[in-house]
C-alpha cells in the first residue's frame, strides 16, 4: 500500500495459503539450507521435539552437504523418532544421517532401492518410566547405544575400578532396559547399564556391558547370570569384562627403538601411554616388524585406531596395520596358585635346553625344558622351588640378554579361540575392501576339511607364556605344513608377553617385509592374505598353546 510519502511498505506480502514460519527459519537460509530442508526442519521446531539452538554447526553443516531428497528423508526419520531420553539431539541427528549413508550406499552396491525399515518393537516405556522414578538414574538415548545411569544419584568417590563391569551377550535383540535393569539389580548396585544398539535395524546388538560398583556384585552377576534362561531357548552369556586399551601396529620399520616409536605415536595420538616391542631373535637391536600401543582408556585408544587405521596416515612412510591386540581372560588365583612351568623370553641363540636346565636346575628338580625361538618352557616339579627360580632369576642377565621369567599361563578355551579367528578373520576381509576396493571371491578363509588349524591374528601363538602342545615342553612336531608366502618361506617366532596385562604377544610372521617404505593396495592385499592363509594352514598366531 502506498504511504503518505509514496513510498511503498516494506512489509512483506503473505500469500494465502503458505504456512507460517517461525523466525528461526530465515537462520536456516542464511546458513546455507536448501528451502525445502529449511521448511521441513521448520516444521519439527513447531512441535517441540526440536529447538534451533539444539544444533550445532556440525549438524548444520551435514543437512546442508546431505542431497535434498536424501535430506528430507533424514528430517522424516527424525521426527518419528522417540525422543525422550535423548539429551543430545544434534548428535542423534547426525547418527540418523549416518544411518541413512550406509543404508544408501548397500542398497546401491546391490543394485536395490533400500526398503523402509520394519516397525521395530520398543521398549516398555511405562516400565521405564517407573524404573528411574524409583532408581533416580537417568537414560541417555543415541543412535548406537542407549546408557542407563552412571553415576548413581549421590554417589560420592571414584569410579568403579577394573573387574567391576561384565559383559552380558546373546541378548533377545527385542529385550531392552525394562526386561534388564531388575535382572541385574538382583546382583547389586549398578553403575551403569549400557545397551548397544543397532542403527542400522533399530533393534539392539545382542549386548550390554554392566558396570557395577563394586567388584563382589559384578562376581556375583557371573554366578548367577552365565547361562540364565531371559526367555524360553534364550540364555544370556555373561563374563567379567577387560576393557581394551592396547593396539596392534605392523609393518613398521625394524630399525625404530622403542624411544621413536613411541615419540611418533605420540605425535598422531592422543592418550599414549607405553609401547611394547619384541625383539628379533637374530638381532636384538632390532624390532619384530610391529609393536603394542597400549593407551590411558579404551576411548583413547578407540579414538587412536580409528585415527589410525584410515589408511591415509604413514609412518616413517609406511603403510600401518592396526587392530585391536585381542584380551584374553586372565586365569584366575586359585588356578595359577597350582601352576610349576615358568616361561622364559628374551633369550638368545647360545642359550641352549641344556643350559637352561643347569640354570635352574640349582633351584630345585627340573622335570623338562622345551626351547622354542627365544623363549622356553620350564617345568618343575615343585611349586615352590619354581617360584623362588623365578624371583632369582627373572630380570637376570644370561647369554648376554636379560631374560624375563614369569610363571607361564595355562591354556584357555578352545572354542573362545575359534571366536577371535572367525573374527579376525571377518575384520581381514573388511580391510581389504576398505584398503583395496575389492573382494576376492575365491579367497578360501578356512582350511581344507580335517586340516589343523589354529588362528591367525594380531597377537602371538601364547598370551602370557601359555603352554601345552606336545612341541612346547618335547615330543611330536609342527603341525601341518607351512602356508605359501608372498615373501617366501619361515616359521613363525616366538611369542611375546605384556607385563602389564593379559594382553600378550607377538604375531607368527613379521610385518615388515624385505623392503620397508610403501606399498600397494595390491601389495596390502597380499599381506591381509597371509593372515587369511596362516589361519587355513595351520598356524598358530592368534590361539595360546592348548592341552598341557
Amino acid at each position: 500500500m502506498a504511504e503518505g510519502n509514496g513510498e511503498v511498505s516494506e512489509e512483506p506480502m503473505k500469500i494465502e495459503g503458505e504456512p507460517e514460519r517461525t523466525e528461526d527459519y530465515q537462520k536456516l537460509l542464511e546458513y546455507g539450507l536448501d528451502e525445502k530442508v529449511a521448511a521441513k526442519l521448520d516444521e519439527i521446531y513447531k512441535t517441540g521435539k526440536l529447538a534451533h539452538v539444539d544444533l550445532d554447526e556440525r549438524a548444520l553443516d551435514a543437512l546442508k552437504e546431505f542431497p535434498v531428497d536424501g535430506a528430507l528423508n533424514v528430517l522424516g526419520q527424525f521426527l518419528d523418532s522417540n525422543l525422550e531420553h535423548v539429551s543430545n539431539k544434534s548428535a542423534y541427528l547426525c547418527g540418523v544421517m549416518k544411518t541413512y549413508r550406509q543404508k544408501s550406499r548397500a542398497g546401491s552396491s546391490q543394485g536395490t532401492t533400500t526398503p523402509a525399515p520394519a516397525p521395530v518393537k520398543g521398549p516398555d516405556e511405562e516400565k521405564i518410566k517407573q524404573i528411574l522414578d524409583r532408581t533416580g538414574y537417568t537414560l541417555d538415548v543415541t543412535t548406537g547405544q542407549r546408557k542407563y545411569g552412571g553415576p548413581p544419584p549421590g554417589w560420592d568417590g571414584s569410579p568403579p575400578g577394573a573387574g567391576c563391569e561384565v559383559f552380558c551377550g546373546k541378548i533377545p535383540k527385542d529385550m531392552y532396559e525394562d526386561e534388564l535393569i531388575p535382572l541385574f539389580e538382583a546382583c547389586g548396585t549398578i553403575w551403569d547399564l549400557r545397551l548397544m544398539m543397532d542403527p542400522m535395524t533399530g533393534t539392539n546388538r545382542g549386548y550390554a556391558f554392566v558396570t557395577f560398583t563394586t567388584r563382589e556384585a559384578a562376581q556375583l552377576a557371573v554366578q548367577k547370570l552365565d547361562n540364565h534362561e531371559i526367555k524360553p531357548g534364550k540364555t544370556l552369556k555373561i563374563n567379567i569384562s577387560v576393557p581394551n586399551l592396547r593396539l596392534f601396529v605392523g609393518n613398521i620399520p625394524k630399525s625404530k627403538g622403542k624411544e621413536e616409536i613411541l615419540e611418533e605415536f605420540g605425535k598422531l595420538t592422543a592418550g599414549l601411554m607405553e609401547v611394547i616391542i619384541y625383539s628379533s631373535p637374530d638381532d636384538k637391536k632390532k624390532n619384530r616388524g610391529f609393536c603394542f600401543l597400549e593407551y590411558e582408556s579404551h576411548k583413547a585408544a578407540s579414538l587412536a585406531k580409528r585415527r589410525l587405521g584410515t589408511g591415509r596416515i604413514k609412518v616413517w612412510g609406511c603403510d600401518i596395520i592396526v587392530d585391536w591386540a585381542d584380551p584374553q581372560e586372565e586365569p584366575d588365583e586359585q588356578t595359577m596358585s597350582k601352576v610349576k612351568v615358568l616361561y622364559v623370553r628374551n633369550l638368545t641363540q647360545e642359550i641352549t635346553e641344556e643350559k637352561l636346565k643347569e640354570a635352574f636346575e640349582a633351584y630345585g628338580k627340573v622335570e623338562r625344558v622345551k626351547k622354542i625361538k627365544d623363549y622356553a618352557f620350564i617345568h618343575f616339579e615343585d611349586r615352590e622351588n619354581a617360584v623362588k627360580a623365578m624371583e632369582e632369576l627373572d630380570g637376570k642377565e644370561m647369554g648376554g640378554s636379560n631374560i624375563e621369567v614369569s610363571l607361564a599361563k595355562p591354556p584357555s578355551d578352545k572354542k573362545k579361540k575359534e571366536e577371535i579367528l572367525r573374527a579376525r578373520e571377518r575384520r581381514m576381509m573388511q580391510m581389504m575392501q576398505v584398503r583395496g576396493g575389492m573382494m576376492p571371491g575365491s579367497m578360501p578363509l578356512r582350511g581344507q576339511p580335517g586340516q589343523a588349524r589354529s588362528g591367525a591374528g594380531m597377537r602371538g601363538p601364547m598370551g602370557r607364556g601359555d603352554y601345552g602342545w606336545p612341541w612346547a615342553w618335547g615330543g611330536g612336531t609342527w603341525p601341518g605344513r607351512w602356508a605359501p608366502s608372498p615373501w617366501g618361506g619361515g616359521q613363525p617366532s616366538g611369542p611375546g608377553r605384556s607385563s602389564r596385562g593379559p594382553w600378550g604377544s607377538t604375531p607368527n610372521r613379521s610385518w615388515s617385509g624385505p623392503r620397508q617404505g610403501k606399498f600397494t593396495s595390491f601389495s596390502f592385499i597380499k599381506l591381509c592374505l597371509v593372515f587369511v592363509c596362516d589361519a587355513a594352514n595351520g598356524i598358530s598366531s592368534s590361539l595360546n598353546v592348548e592341552s598341557c
